[in-house]
This record gives structure tokens, C-alpha cells and sequence, in this order.
């Protein structure tokens, strides 16, 4: 793929390069009746500063969607606050964010990354959740692993975005066959859904979306009991149809300088990711 056929395709789903580029597209889907998530561009730091940096930056994206008074919440990246050069420097950020966040009444989610951190990141949640509320987490439905893990954040009370995921992983660690990824999202779906906790079901696919509507109209399960979350600027035409139907929909805004090897890590981790990618730009 061209770097210029990539920009127009990332730029479909990237707000822009700013803060000020994701403020705008926060403001006008806050307009339209859209809460969102804003997540700042950007993995695996190369060095301490780097991550003081971006932790500095989501700070001040809290106060600034506070001054706004703009409906949304932030998600970030372990890897991006240094979780591959320091442990303990990765924690003490994120519970700065989390602390800005609960300050605010606002919310951080924590972005679940490749199989080699998905313990790490559940053990570094639920500590930074047992100071704060104002904490959540990531759960992929393709990971065989993920409905204990779904079952134990439950247990603590953590709030729960659930996705397919979107790295290669090995057979052994996730469901090759898309049919049991599938499975596995609606299971874990059903397990969410009556916690009591507000979760978010992040899907563009219609029959995940029809599953949770299903269930949780048989199950006499609210519209404000949870939320689906999709990506700006996919499916836009769904998006606004949930929103009529009286659903609650979060779009999920990356921003940042580091979009374009973002865009392709992730066509080169999944090709499935290209397909998905290319027949929704002209949508």
C-alpha cells in the first residue's frame, strides 16, 4: 500500500495529529449525541523521558476535556508509559492519570496490547483499580484465556471493554477460526452484561451487535446498563442508527504523529485488518 493510499485511508479514522485535531472531532460528535474516547497515538517508548512525556500529555488531556466540558474519557497503552523499560515508572504514571482522571469524575482505560502483556496488564489494573474506580481495562475475545480473565475483573469490580483483538497471536494462545472468536465475544458478552458493572461491547460487526441486543432485551438488561464502542470514522451509518434506536455509542478518536506506523502494524499483524480497513473507506 502507497504512503499516500495509507494516509487517505488512515485519515478516514485518525482525527488528526493534535490534541487540538481530537478536541474538534470530540466536540462535533458530543454534538450529534456520541460520547468518545480519545487515545494518543503511540507504543513502546524508547526511553524514560518518552514516557513521562506521554504521561504528561494524557494529564493534560483530562483538564482539557474537563475545560471543554466535553463527554468523553481517555485510553492508553501500557507500552507507551514504559512498560518495557521500567515496571514501576509504567505504574506510578498510570496512577497519576488514574488520580487526574478521578479528580476530573472522568475515566482512564487501560488498551490491552499483544499476548506478552495481557497478565501484566491485568495485574498493573487491578492495583491501580484498588486506589481508584476511575480505572478500567481491555478484555479480547480471540485469547483462549480471556473468560477467566473476564471473570476475575468482574470479581474487583473493573469495567470492561470487550473487543475480537487485532494481533497475530499463536494458535495455542488464541482462536485461529474467526466462527470461534466470534463464540468467545458473545459468551463473554452474556458474562458482562448482568454484572451490574457498566461495560463497553466494541464491535462493528452487526451480528455481535445483534447478539447484545438480543440478550439484553431477552434478559431485561437497560440501553444504559452498557455501551457499544466503535472507531471514528467506521461504520459512521451504524453508529448513527444505534444512536436513534436509544443506544449508547462511544467513538473511539486516535490522534497523534504516530499514526502512520500505527496503520501499519496493524495491517502487517492481521491481514484480515487491510480487508477491514480498505472496504470501509468509501462507506
Amino acid at each position: 500500500m502507497s504512503n499516500g493510499l495509507s494516509r487517505s485511508v488512515a485519515h478516514r479514522w485518525v482525527a488528526g495529529e493534535t490534541l487540538e485535531d481530537a478536541i474538534a472531532a470530540a466536540r462535533n460528535l458530543n454534538a450529534t449525541g456520541f460520547p468518545v474516547s480519545l487515545d494518543l497515538l503511540g507504543e513502546n517508548v524508547l526511553d524514560k523521558d518518552g514516557a513521562i512525556r506521554a504521561a504528561d500529555t494524557y494529564v493534560a488531556m483530562f483538564d482539557r476535556i474537563a475545560t471543554e466540558r466535553l463527554n468523553g474519557n481517555i485510553s492508553l497503552k501500557l507500552t507507551q508509559l514504559g512498560l518495557d523499560l521500567d515496571p514501576a515508572l509504567c505504574e506510578s504514571l498510570v496512577s497519576r492519570i488514574a488520580d487526574s482522571a478521578a479528580r476530573h469524575g472522568n475515566f482512564l482505560r487501560i488498551d490491552m496490547e499483544g499476548s506478552p502483556y495481557t497478565q501484566r496488564t491485568v495485574d498493573l489494573c487491578k492495583r491501580v483499580r484498588a486506589r481508584t474506580d476511575s480505572v478500567g481495562t481491555v478484555i479480547q475475545s480471540y485469547l483462549r484465556r480471556s473468560e477467566q480473565d473476564v471473570r476475575d475483573l468482574i470479581a474487583v469490580g473493573c469495567r470492561i471493554r470487550l473487543v475480537k483483538g487485532a494481533y497475530k497471536e499463536p494458535a495455542e494462545i488464541a482462536f485461529p477460526a474467526k466462527a470461534d472468536v466470534d463464540a468467545n465475544f458473545v459468551s463473554l458478552m452474556k458474562i458482562l452484561l448482568p454484572s451490574g458493572i457498566y461495560h463497553g461491547i466494541a464491535t462493528h460487526d452487526p451480528r455481535m451487535i445483534d447478539a447484545t441486543k438480543d440478550f439484553a432485551s431477552s434478559n431485561g438488561i437497560g440501553k444504559e446498563i452498557f455501551e457499544f464502542q466503535m472507531l471514528y470514522g467506521i461504520r459512521t451509518d451504524l453508529q448513527r442508527q444505534l444512536i436513534g434506536e436509544g443506544y449508547r455509542l462511544r467513538v473511539y478518536i486516535p490522534f497523534g504523529t504516530d499514526w502512520y506506523p500505527y496503520f501499519m502494524r496493524r495491517l502487517a499483524e492481521r491481514p484480515a485488518n487491510l480487508t477491514f480497513f480498505l472496504r470501509n473507506l468509501f462507506r
